[in-house]
Protein backbone atom coordinates (compact mmCIF):
# COMPACT_ATOMS: atom_id res chain seq x y z
CA UNK A 1 0.00 0.00 0.00
CA UNK A 2 1.33 3.46 -0.90
CA UNK A 3 2.19 5.72 2.04
CA UNK A 4 0.39 9.05 2.36
CA UNK A 5 3.56 10.91 1.41
CA UNK A 6 3.99 8.76 -1.69
CA UNK A 7 0.41 9.57 -2.71
CA UNK A 8 1.08 13.27 -2.14
CA UNK A 9 4.18 13.08 -4.33
CA UNK A 10 2.29 11.29 -7.11
CA UNK A 11 -0.63 13.67 -7.18
CA UNK A 12 1.60 16.76 -7.14
CA UNK A 13 3.74 15.25 -9.91
CA UNK A 14 0.56 14.69 -11.90
CA UNK A 15 -0.63 18.29 -11.48
CA UNK A 16 2.81 19.63 -12.36
CA UNK A 17 2.96 17.47 -15.49
CA UNK A 18 -0.52 18.66 -16.52
CA UNK A 19 0.79 22.25 -16.45
CA UNK A 20 3.77 21.26 -18.60
CA UNK A 21 1.36 19.80 -21.15
CA UNK A 22 -0.18 23.26 -21.53
CA UNK A 23 -3.47 22.80 -19.70
CA UNK A 24 -5.06 25.92 -18.22
CA UNK A 25 -6.07 24.16 -15.01
CA UNK A 26 -5.98 20.67 -13.52
CA UNK A 27 -7.27 18.82 -10.47
CA UNK A 28 -6.83 15.28 -9.21
CA UNK A 29 -7.93 13.11 -6.32
CA UNK A 30 -6.83 9.75 -4.96
CA UNK A 31 -8.93 7.57 -2.68
CA UNK A 32 -7.75 4.41 -0.97
CA UNK A 33 -10.12 2.14 0.97
CA UNK A 34 -9.48 -0.98 3.01
CA UNK A 35 -11.91 -3.10 5.00
CA UNK A 36 -14.07 -6.17 5.24
CA UNK A 37 -17.64 -7.32 5.87
CA UNK A 38 -18.90 -10.60 7.25
CA UNK A 39 -22.46 -11.94 7.21
CA UNK A 40 -23.92 -14.75 9.30
CA UNK A 41 -27.32 -16.38 8.89
CA UNK A 42 -29.15 -19.07 10.84
CA UNK A 43 -26.16 -19.61 13.11
CA UNK A 44 -23.54 -20.05 10.38
CA UNK A 45 -21.15 -17.75 8.60
CA UNK A 46 -22.45 -16.94 5.12
CA UNK A 47 -19.98 -14.51 3.53
CA UNK A 48 -16.62 -12.94 4.28
CA UNK A 49 -15.66 -10.15 1.89
CA UNK A 50 -12.44 -8.18 2.10
CA UNK A 51 -11.74 -5.21 -0.14
CA UNK A 52 -8.77 -3.03 -0.96
CA UNK A 53 -9.69 -0.33 -3.44
CA UNK A 54 -7.63 2.42 -5.05
CA UNK A 55 -8.79 5.07 -7.46
CA UNK A 56 -7.31 8.16 -9.08
CA UNK A 57 -9.40 10.76 -10.91
CA UNK A 58 -7.75 13.46 -13.05
CA UNK A 59 -9.57 16.39 -14.69
CA UNK A 60 -8.00 18.98 -16.96
CA UNK A 61 -9.39 22.24 -18.35
CA UNK A 62 -8.23 23.79 -21.62
CA UNK A 63 -9.95 26.77 -23.23
CA UNK A 64 -13.11 26.07 -21.20
CA UNK A 65 -13.14 22.45 -22.28
CA UNK A 66 -12.97 19.61 -19.78
CA UNK A 67 -11.52 16.13 -19.96
CA UNK A 68 -11.53 13.51 -17.21
CA UNK A 69 -10.05 10.04 -16.78
CA UNK A 70 -9.57 7.61 -13.92
CA UNK A 71 -7.50 4.56 -13.05
CA UNK A 72 -7.26 2.04 -10.23
CA UNK A 73 -3.57 1.51 -11.00
CA UNK A 74 -1.51 4.07 -9.08
CA UNK A 75 1.79 3.37 -10.83
CA UNK A 76 3.44 6.41 -12.45
CA UNK A 77 2.93 4.96 -15.94
CA UNK A 78 -0.79 4.40 -15.31
CA UNK A 79 -1.50 7.84 -13.88
CA UNK A 80 0.45 9.51 -16.71
CA UNK A 81 -1.61 7.51 -19.20
CA UNK A 82 -4.79 8.73 -17.45
CA UNK A 83 -3.55 12.34 -17.69
CA UNK A 84 -2.88 12.05 -21.43
CA UNK A 85 -6.29 10.48 -21.93
CA UNK A 86 -7.95 13.36 -20.06
CA UNK A 87 -6.07 15.87 -22.24
CA UNK A 88 -7.16 14.07 -25.39
CA UNK A 89 -10.80 14.11 -24.27
CA UNK A 90 -10.64 17.83 -23.50
CA UNK A 91 -9.64 18.59 -27.10
CA UNK A 92 -12.98 17.28 -28.37
CA UNK A 93 -15.24 18.38 -25.50
CA UNK A 94 -17.74 21.20 -25.86
CA UNK A 95 -16.60 24.60 -24.64
CA UNK A 96 -18.43 26.01 -21.61
CA UNK A 97 -17.37 29.29 -19.99
CA UNK A 98 -18.57 28.08 -16.57
CA UNK A 99 -16.12 25.17 -16.46
CA UNK A 100 -12.99 25.31 -14.34
CA UNK A 101 -11.68 25.02 -10.83
CA UNK A 102 -13.35 26.75 -7.94
CA UNK A 103 -11.85 30.20 -7.34
CA UNK A 104 -8.44 30.12 -5.68
CA UNK A 105 -9.52 32.30 -2.74
CA UNK A 106 -12.17 29.70 -1.83
CA UNK A 107 -9.63 26.96 -1.16
CA UNK A 108 -9.53 25.43 2.33
CA UNK A 109 -6.02 26.68 3.08
CA UNK A 110 -6.53 26.01 6.79
CA UNK A 111 -8.96 23.21 7.58
CA UNK A 112 -9.69 21.44 10.87
CA UNK A 113 -8.89 17.90 11.93
CA UNK A 114 -12.40 16.53 12.39
CA UNK A 115 -11.23 13.29 14.01
CA UNK A 116 -12.93 11.13 11.38
CA UNK A 117 -10.53 8.19 11.54
CA UNK A 118 -10.91 5.57 14.27
CA UNK A 119 -9.70 2.18 12.98
CA UNK A 120 -11.37 -0.84 14.57
CA UNK A 121 -8.98 -3.58 15.67
CA UNK A 122 -11.63 -6.31 15.19
CA UNK A 123 -10.45 -9.37 13.25
CA UNK A 124 -12.58 -11.24 10.69
CA UNK A 125 -12.86 -14.13 13.16
CA UNK A 126 -14.16 -11.82 15.89
CA UNK A 127 -16.55 -10.19 13.42
CA UNK A 128 -17.89 -13.62 12.44
CA UNK A 129 -18.52 -14.47 16.10
CA UNK A 130 -20.31 -11.14 16.59
CA UNK A 131 -22.49 -11.59 13.51
CA UNK A 132 -23.46 -15.14 14.53
CA UNK A 133 -24.28 -13.91 18.04
CA UNK A 134 -26.40 -11.06 16.65
CA UNK A 135 -28.35 -13.38 14.38
CA UNK A 136 -28.88 -15.91 17.19
CA UNK A 137 -30.09 -13.31 19.69
CA UNK A 138 -32.57 -11.89 17.19
CA UNK A 139 -34.03 -15.32 16.39
CA UNK A 140 -34.20 -16.25 20.07
CA UNK A 141 -36.45 -13.32 20.92
CA UNK A 142 -39.70 -15.01 19.94
CA UNK A 143 -40.91 -18.30 18.47
CA UNK A 144 -42.51 -16.32 15.64
CA UNK A 145 -39.08 -15.28 14.34
CA UNK A 146 -38.91 -18.17 11.89
CA UNK A 147 -36.19 -17.02 9.50
CA UNK A 148 -33.34 -14.60 9.06
CA UNK A 149 -31.84 -12.58 6.24
CA UNK A 150 -28.63 -12.41 8.22
CA UNK A 151 -26.56 -10.20 10.48
CA UNK A 152 -23.55 -8.27 9.19
CA UNK A 153 -20.50 -6.65 10.74
CA UNK A 154 -18.31 -4.35 8.64
CA UNK A 155 -15.32 -2.09 9.09
CA UNK A 156 -13.77 0.31 6.59
CA UNK A 157 -10.85 2.74 6.64
CA UNK A 158 -10.40 5.34 3.91
CA UNK A 159 -7.82 7.90 2.88
CA UNK A 160 -8.55 10.77 0.48
CA UNK A 161 -6.24 13.38 -1.02
CA UNK A 162 -7.15 16.18 -3.44
CA UNK A 163 -4.89 18.65 -5.25
CA UNK A 164 -5.29 21.24 -7.98
CA UNK A 165 -3.26 23.75 -9.99
CA UNK A 166 -4.09 26.58 -7.57
CA UNK A 167 -1.44 24.98 -5.39
CA UNK A 168 -3.95 23.44 -3.03
CA UNK A 169 -3.42 20.00 -1.50
CA UNK A 170 -5.70 18.62 1.19
CA UNK A 171 -6.22 15.21 2.67
CA UNK A 172 -8.03 13.38 5.44
CA UNK A 173 -8.49 9.85 6.75
CA UNK A 174 -11.84 8.43 7.82
CA UNK A 175 -13.41 5.24 9.07
CA UNK A 176 -16.89 3.72 9.12
CA UNK A 177 -18.09 0.69 11.03
CA UNK A 178 -21.51 -0.94 11.20
CA UNK A 179 -23.59 -3.80 12.58
CA UNK A 180 -26.92 -4.76 11.05
CA UNK A 181 -29.51 -7.51 11.35
CA UNK A 182 -32.62 -8.46 9.38
CA UNK A 183 -35.14 -11.13 10.43
CA UNK A 184 -38.49 -12.51 9.30
CA UNK A 185 -41.46 -13.01 11.63
CA UNK A 186 -44.28 -15.37 10.68
CA UNK A 187 -47.66 -16.37 12.11
CA UNK A 188 -50.67 -17.95 10.41
CA UNK A 189 -49.10 -17.53 6.97
CA UNK A 190 -48.37 -13.83 7.52
CA UNK A 191 -44.66 -13.10 6.99
CA UNK A 192 -43.07 -9.75 7.80
CA UNK A 193 -39.46 -8.61 7.59
CA UNK A 194 -37.69 -5.77 9.33
CA UNK A 195 -34.16 -4.77 10.26
CA UNK A 196 -32.01 -2.66 12.54
CA UNK A 197 -28.53 -1.23 12.24
CA UNK A 198 -25.94 0.92 13.94
CA UNK A 199 -23.18 2.87 12.19
CA UNK A 200 -20.38 5.13 13.43
CA UNK A 201 -16.90 6.44 12.69
CA UNK A 202 -15.73 5.05 16.05
CA UNK A 203 -16.60 1.47 17.00
CA UNK A 204 -16.99 2.65 20.61
CA UNK A 205 -20.00 4.71 19.48
CA UNK A 206 -21.83 1.71 17.99
CA UNK A 207 -24.93 0.40 19.71
CA UNK A 208 -24.51 -3.06 21.23
CA UNK A 209 -25.06 -6.25 19.29
CA UNK A 210 -27.96 -7.15 21.58
CA UNK A 211 -29.60 -3.76 20.91
CA UNK A 212 -29.43 -4.34 17.15
CA UNK A 213 -30.72 -7.91 17.45
CA UNK A 214 -33.60 -7.15 19.81
CA UNK A 215 -34.75 -4.10 17.83
CA UNK A 216 -34.71 -6.04 14.56
CA UNK A 217 -36.87 -8.75 16.14
CA UNK A 218 -39.33 -6.40 17.84
CA UNK A 219 -39.80 -4.34 14.68
CA UNK A 220 -40.49 -7.47 12.59
CA UNK A 221 -42.96 -8.76 15.19
CA UNK A 222 -44.76 -5.41 15.32
CA UNK A 223 -45.55 -5.70 11.59
CA UNK A 224 -47.48 -8.97 11.95
CA UNK A 225 -51.19 -8.71 11.33
CA UNK A 226 -50.87 -5.79 8.92
CA UNK A 227 -54.19 -4.61 7.48
CA UNK A 228 -55.36 -2.60 4.51
CA UNK A 229 -57.19 0.68 4.96
CA UNK A 230 -59.53 2.59 2.68
CA UNK A 231 -58.43 5.57 0.61
CA UNK A 232 -58.51 8.78 2.63
CA UNK A 233 -56.78 12.02 3.53
CA UNK A 234 -55.29 12.28 7.00
CA UNK A 235 -52.32 13.59 9.00
CA UNK A 236 -49.10 11.63 8.60
CA UNK A 237 -45.98 11.25 10.73
CA UNK A 238 -42.77 10.39 8.91
CA UNK A 239 -40.81 8.35 11.47
CA UNK A 240 -37.28 9.72 11.85
CA UNK A 241 -35.77 6.77 9.96
CA UNK A 242 -37.81 7.65 6.83
CA UNK A 243 -38.03 11.43 7.37
CA UNK A 244 -34.48 11.68 6.00
CA UNK A 245 -35.85 10.95 2.54
CA UNK A 246 -38.25 13.90 2.80
CA UNK A 247 -35.38 16.30 3.51
CA UNK A 248 -33.33 14.58 0.82
CA UNK A 249 -35.92 15.70 -1.74
CA UNK A 250 -35.61 19.24 -0.40
CA UNK A 251 -31.81 19.13 -0.85
CA UNK A 252 -32.24 17.88 -4.42
CA UNK A 253 -34.71 20.69 -5.13
CA UNK A 254 -32.23 23.40 -4.02
CA UNK A 255 -29.17 21.80 -5.62
CA UNK A 256 -27.50 23.73 -8.39
CA UNK A 257 -27.75 21.03 -11.06
CA UNK A 258 -31.53 20.98 -10.88
CA UNK A 259 -31.80 24.75 -10.53
CA UNK A 260 -29.79 25.78 -13.58
CA UNK A 261 -31.53 23.12 -15.66
CA UNK A 262 -34.88 24.48 -14.42
CA UNK A 263 -35.96 21.00 -13.29
CA UNK A 264 -36.82 21.89 -9.69
CA UNK A 265 -40.13 23.01 -8.20
CA UNK A 266 -38.10 25.42 -6.04
CA UNK A 267 -36.58 27.41 -8.90
CA UNK A 268 -36.77 31.17 -8.15
CA UNK A 269 -37.68 30.57 -4.51
CA UNK A 270 -34.61 32.19 -2.93
CA UNK A 271 -35.71 34.39 0.02
CA UNK A 272 -39.25 33.09 -0.26
CA UNK A 273 -41.15 30.97 2.30
CA UNK A 274 -40.86 27.22 1.75
CA UNK A 275 -41.63 25.88 5.25
CA UNK A 276 -43.56 27.23 8.25
CA UNK A 277 -41.65 29.95 10.10
CA UNK A 278 -40.59 27.66 12.95
CA UNK A 279 -38.45 25.49 10.65
CA UNK A 280 -34.69 26.05 10.36
CA UNK A 281 -32.46 23.79 8.24
CA UNK A 282 -28.69 24.12 8.25
CA UNK A 283 -25.52 22.15 7.63
CA UNK A 284 -22.82 21.75 10.27
CA UNK A 285 -19.89 20.05 8.47
CA UNK A 286 -17.34 20.24 11.29
CA UNK A 287 -19.00 18.05 13.94
CA UNK A 288 -16.13 16.04 15.38
CA UNK A 289 -16.15 12.38 14.41
CA UNK A 290 -19.53 12.55 12.70
CA UNK A 291 -20.63 10.43 9.74
CA UNK A 292 -21.48 13.48 7.61
CA UNK A 293 -18.51 15.70 8.47
CA UNK A 294 -15.95 16.83 5.89
CA UNK A 295 -13.27 19.57 6.09
CA UNK A 296 -13.45 20.58 2.43
CA UNK A 297 -15.71 19.73 -0.48
CA UNK A 298 -14.88 17.81 -3.65
CA UNK A 299 -13.30 20.93 -5.18
CA UNK A 300 -11.09 21.81 -2.20
CA UNK A 301 -13.44 24.58 -1.07
CA UNK A 302 -13.69 25.05 2.69
CA UNK A 303 -16.92 23.63 4.09
CA UNK A 304 -18.84 25.91 6.42
CA UNK A 305 -21.93 26.13 8.56
CA UNK A 306 -24.75 27.33 6.28
CA UNK A 307 -28.42 28.02 6.88
CA UNK A 308 -30.54 26.86 3.97
CA UNK A 309 -33.85 27.55 5.69
CA UNK A 310 -34.16 30.25 8.37
CA UNK A 311 -37.59 30.81 9.92
CA UNK A 312 -39.15 29.03 6.95
CA UNK A 313 -37.41 31.17 4.30
CA UNK A 314 -35.03 29.71 1.70
CA UNK A 315 -31.75 31.49 2.38
CA UNK A 316 -29.17 29.54 0.32
CA UNK A 317 -28.88 26.99 -2.45
CA UNK A 318 -26.58 23.94 -2.46
CA UNK A 319 -23.88 24.87 -4.98
CA UNK A 320 -20.56 23.78 -6.34
CA UNK A 321 -18.52 26.17 -8.50
CA UNK A 322 -19.96 25.11 -11.87
CA UNK A 323 -23.61 25.35 -10.88
CA UNK A 324 -22.90 28.62 -9.05
CA UNK A 325 -21.45 30.16 -12.21
CA UNK A 326 -24.40 28.95 -14.26
CA UNK A 327 -26.68 30.76 -11.80
CA UNK A 328 -24.50 33.87 -11.43
CA UNK A 329 -23.81 33.05 -7.79
CA UNK A 330 -20.92 31.91 -5.58
CA UNK A 331 -20.16 28.32 -4.59
CA UNK A 332 -21.45 27.35 -1.14
CA UNK A 333 -18.74 24.70 -0.73
CA UNK A 334 -21.19 21.91 -1.48
CA UNK A 335 -19.52 20.14 -4.39
CA UNK A 336 -20.39 16.56 -3.54
CA UNK A 337 -23.57 17.40 -1.60
CA UNK A 338 -24.44 18.59 1.90
CA UNK A 339 -22.50 17.73 5.04
CA UNK A 340 -24.48 17.07 8.23
CA UNK A 341 -27.87 18.53 7.36
CA UNK A 342 -29.65 19.38 10.62
CA UNK A 343 -33.40 19.94 10.92
CA UNK A 344 -34.47 22.20 13.75
CA UNK A 345 -37.77 23.41 15.16
CA UNK A 346 -36.94 26.87 16.45
CA UNK A 347 -39.93 28.25 18.34
CA UNK A 348 -41.52 25.34 20.20
CA UNK A 349 -40.79 25.52 23.93
CA UNK A 350 -41.77 21.85 24.33
CA UNK A 351 -39.58 19.10 22.89
CA UNK A 352 -41.86 16.47 21.36
CA UNK A 353 -40.80 12.84 21.44
CA UNK A 354 -42.50 10.33 19.15
CA UNK A 355 -45.20 9.46 21.71
CA UNK A 356 -46.07 13.13 22.07
CA UNK A 357 -46.18 13.54 18.28
CA UNK A 358 -48.65 10.65 18.12
CA UNK A 359 -50.83 12.33 20.72
CA UNK A 360 -50.66 15.65 18.88
CA UNK A 361 -51.70 13.91 15.65
CA UNK A 362 -54.56 12.06 17.35
CA UNK A 363 -55.74 10.05 14.36
CA UNK A 364 -53.62 9.37 11.30
CA UNK A 365 -50.77 7.32 9.86
CA UNK A 366 -47.29 6.70 11.25
CA UNK A 367 -45.00 5.94 8.29
CA UNK A 368 -42.08 3.59 8.99
CA UNK A 369 -41.12 2.38 5.51
CA UNK A 370 -41.24 3.86 2.02
CA UNK A 371 -41.13 1.67 -1.07
CA UNK A 372 -40.10 2.49 -4.63
CA UNK A 373 -39.54 5.82 -6.33
CA UNK A 374 -42.29 8.24 -7.26
CA UNK A 375 -41.03 11.82 -6.99
CA UNK A 376 -41.20 14.37 -9.81
CA UNK A 377 -38.72 17.04 -8.81
CA UNK A 378 -39.91 19.43 -11.49
CA UNK A 379 -43.52 19.53 -10.29
CA UNK A 380 -43.03 18.34 -6.71
CA UNK A 381 -45.55 15.54 -7.18
CA UNK A 382 -44.90 12.78 -4.66
CA UNK A 383 -46.26 9.22 -4.60
CA UNK A 384 -44.62 6.21 -2.95
CA UNK A 385 -45.59 2.81 -1.64
CA UNK A 386 -45.54 2.64 2.13
CA UNK A 387 -45.86 0.63 5.31
CA UNK A 388 -46.83 2.04 8.68
CA UNK A 389 -49.18 1.97 11.63
CA UNK A 390 -52.70 3.35 12.00
CA UNK A 391 -53.07 5.65 14.99
CA UNK A 392 -56.24 6.63 16.87
CA UNK A 393 -56.50 8.79 20.00
CA UNK A 394 -52.72 9.11 19.93
CA UNK A 395 -52.15 5.35 20.23
CA UNK A 396 -50.94 2.84 17.63
CA UNK A 397 -53.82 0.50 16.72
CA UNK A 398 -52.46 -1.88 14.07
CA UNK A 399 -49.90 -2.13 11.25
CA UNK A 400 -50.95 -1.03 7.75
CA UNK A 401 -49.64 -2.31 4.42
CA UNK A 402 -50.35 -2.16 0.67
CA UNK A 403 -50.88 1.59 0.63
CA UNK A 404 -49.53 4.54 -1.31
CA UNK A 405 -48.92 7.97 0.21
CA UNK A 406 -49.21 10.94 -2.12
CA UNK A 407 -49.08 14.71 -2.17
CA UNK A 408 -47.09 17.62 -3.56
CA UNK A 409 -43.76 18.38 -1.91
CA UNK A 410 -44.36 22.12 -1.92
CA UNK A 411 -47.62 21.59 -0.02
CA UNK A 412 -46.08 18.93 2.23
CA UNK A 413 -43.25 21.27 3.21
CA UNK A 414 -45.69 24.05 4.05
CA UNK A 415 -47.78 21.51 5.95
CA UNK A 416 -45.09 20.58 8.50
CA UNK A 417 -46.74 20.82 11.92
CA UNK A 418 -44.11 19.54 14.34
CA UNK A 419 -40.60 18.08 14.29
CA UNK A 420 -39.80 15.55 17.01
CA UNK A 421 -36.71 15.37 19.20
CA UNK A 422 -36.16 11.66 18.39
CA UNK A 423 -33.27 12.60 16.10
CA UNK A 424 -31.77 9.82 14.00
CA UNK A 425 -28.07 10.69 13.77
CA UNK A 426 -26.94 7.65 11.80
CA UNK A 427 -26.64 9.43 8.47
CA UNK A 428 -25.75 12.71 6.79
CA UNK A 429 -29.24 14.10 7.51
CA UNK A 430 -30.09 14.49 11.20
CA UNK A 431 -33.83 14.69 11.78
CA UNK A 432 -36.53 13.74 14.20
CA UNK A 433 -39.93 12.41 13.19
CA UNK A 434 -42.05 14.90 11.22
CA UNK A 435 -45.80 15.50 11.57
CA UNK A 436 -47.50 16.71 8.37
CA UNK A 437 -51.00 18.14 8.35
CA UNK A 438 -52.27 15.81 5.62
CA UNK A 439 -51.48 13.44 2.79
CA UNK A 440 -53.59 11.32 0.50
CA UNK A 441 -53.49 7.64 1.45
CA UNK A 442 -54.44 5.33 -1.43
CA UNK A 443 -55.66 1.97 -0.14
CA UNK A 444 -58.73 -0.14 -0.80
Amino acid sequence: MNSHQQLHDKILHLIDHAKKLGTDQAEASISVALGFEVTARMGDVETVEQHQEKNLQITVYQEHRRGSASTSDLSIDAIMAALHKACAIAKYAESDACLGLADAEKMAVHYPDLQLSHPWSITPEQAIDSAIHCDNVARDQDARIKNSEGASVSTNSDYYVYANSHGFLGDFSSSEHSISCSVIAETNGDMQRDYEYTIARNANDLQTIDWVAKNAASKALARLGAQKISTRQCPVIFHSNVARSLWGHFVAAISGYNLYRRTSFLCDHLHKPVFPDFVTIYQDPHLLGDIGSQPFDDEGVATQKIEYIKNGLLRNYVLGSYSARKLGLQTTGNAGGVFNLCIQSSDHSVDFNLSQLLREMGTGLLLTELIGQGVNLMTGDYSRGAFGFWVENGEIQYPVHEITVAGNLQELFRGVQLIGNDIDRRGNIKTGSVLLDRMTIAGD
